[in-house]
């Protein structure tokens, strides 16, 4: 299994970036994905979750009205669509995926991608 983030980079305050991530060997079809970040110094924190039977998001509360979860099964590809972005907001970006939707949203999937940076400048 392989995920594959991509799509970070410098953005200015208030500004957007969408997140992708693709996954081989497996399906969100049948598995839930997720993302979370890391900032300078501090630990790993969840993001947003999706399940494999809903399109409905989890997200932290740091993010909820700015950042949306989203899925496409036929490309088995995550995305992460980050409006209003802050500089609180940087980050390294990873993404996730677990057959069980706790895992996820307890921090503990079977499955990361590498991190993707993003970078908000103020």
């Amino acid at each position: 299994v392989q995920l594959q983030a991509s799509g970070g980079g410098l953005v200015q305050a208030g500004g957007s970036l969408r997140l992708s991530c693709a996954a081989s060997g497996l399906t969100f079809s049948t598995y839930n994905g997720g993302w979370f970040r890391q900032a300078p110094g501090k630990e790993r924190e969840f993001v947003a979750a999706i399940s494999w039977a809903s399109s409905t998001g989890c997200y932290a509360d740091s993010v909820k009205g700015r950042f949306t979860i989203s899925r496409d099964t036929a490309k088995s590809t995550v995305y992460l669509q980050m409006n209003s972005l802050k500089p609180e907001d940087t980050a390294v970006y990873y993404c996730a995926a677990d057959s069980l939707y706790s895992n996820l949203i307890s921090k503990s999937p079977a499955y990361w991608g590498q991190g993707t940076l993003v970078t908000v400048s103020s």
